[in-house]
């Protein structure tokens, strides 16, 4: 099963926690201090999917289970975490083992929460957040170099080939780019996977606003505008979250939430975008069984075939693979059986070169 683990990283004091808290419901140290969060606390979490919901009742199931995804809170950092400063090793370290990064940036103003800058300049904080990382995988690049060197000057095929991306690779980090801006084909995107760069893993910004605060997207100072600019220069994604506000409601009810909101002016539910903004990072996607035991989502990468999507279940629906009955989880639903569906003609039997589609139900036959 395709795994999604993201680490949400940012300076001390933007809303780290905070956010993990409303993300989890696991209570984590939130302090108004830097490095209140020592050890990186995980969490589970739902992926918000009412697809689930409507074909679990559709077919009566005892269960239901969304897709997950896991939430890494790791320690704040501060500039010198690549040279050890603060917890800068474990920091990088606990970076490392996750899949994708949401990267909290603080978009307010509040004299009563101190910002480790002294001031709220979100451009100039991922600055600092984004040049740890990349001193950090510079110092993984030039390792990886000196062993490939003597290889490569003899003319090994394989040290010659991964020579060059590495290489490719340094100079943008020389330049203060992330490795994950160089363009480079499929077969070297393999090569380089390989040195497990910090900055090769994808980015989520994570734009945290405080309501009832001055938040910078209605202050027309500028700051705002030219953190949409610099985002825009990157070619990256975000999502605007009040974490303050996530983390109150996440105890309510839903029709308590909606009243919440209603008082806040806060009609999104920047959690959900946020959770599903990582699944999307990661090119990740859902495909559905369902039947009177259970309603399961099952997460798998873009592109899968029918045979790689079947491992998610079991190995054997992979080695094993005679053919898959498919269907659109919505036909389904509306046609009201499966009975029906099949007298329609509406289930396609597929074989092992099927691309499974987005929302698609399957029965794996081997």
């Amino acid at each position: 099963m395709a795994k999604l683990s993201i680490g949400i990283v940012g300076l001390p004091n933007v809303g780290k926690s905070t956010l993990f808290n409303a993300l989890t419901r696991k209570s984590v140290a939130a302090e108004n201090f830097p490095f209140c969060t020592i050890d990186p606390s995980v969490g589970v979490v739902a992926v918000p999917d009412g697809r689930v919901d409507k074909l679990a009742d559709f077919s009566n199931s005892k269960k239901r289970i969304p897709a997950a995804v896991e939430f890494v809170d790791i320690a704040g950092l501060v500039k010198g975490a690549s040279e050890g400063e603060g917890l800068g090793n474990k920091f990088l370290s606990n970076i490392r083992e996750t899949d994708a990064i949401a990267e909290v940036v603080r978009i307010f103003d509040d004299n009563n929460i101190l910002h480790v800058h002294g001031e709220v300049d979100p451009v100039k904080d991922i600055e600092v957040i984004n040049l740890e990382l990349v001193l950090a995988d510079s110092e993984t690049v030039g390792k990886r170099l000196g062993n490939l060197e003597r290889d490569a000057k003899r003319g090994v095929k394989e040290a010659v080939i991964e020579h060059a991306v590495v290489k490719k690779i340094e100079s943008a980090l020389m330049e203060g780019k992330l490795a994950n801006s160089v363009d480079i084909t499929e077969e070297e995107a393999k090569i380089a996977k390989q040195l497990n760069l910090l900055t090769l893993k994808p980015i989520l910004y994570v734009l945290n606003k405080k309501s009832g605060g001055h938040n910078l997207d209605e202050l027309n100072d500028g700051r705002f505008e030219k953190l949409i600019a610099y985002l825009g220069s990157l070619n990256a994604k975000y999502v605007v979250v009040d974490a303050n506000v996530e983390n109150e409601l996440k105890d309510l009810h839903s029709d308590d939430k909606i009243e919440f909101r209603r008082e806040y002016g806060m009609f999104d539910d920047g959690v959900d975008a946020l959770i599903k903004g990582g699944y999307d990072l990661l090119n990740l996607m859902s495909y559905f069984t369902t039947g009177e035991d259970e309603t399961r989502a099952w997460t798998i990468t873009r592109g899968s075939t029918a045979p790689v999507a079947g491992q998610a279940i079991h190995t054997d629906f992979k080695e094993k693979f005679i053919r898959a009955d498919v269907i659109a989880w919505d036909k389904l639903i509306e046609v009201g059986s499966y009975a029906k569906a099949r007298e329609q003609g509406l289930v396609r039997t597929e074989g092992k070169e099927y691309i499974v589609k987005e929302g698609d139900v399957i029965e794996f036959k081997i």
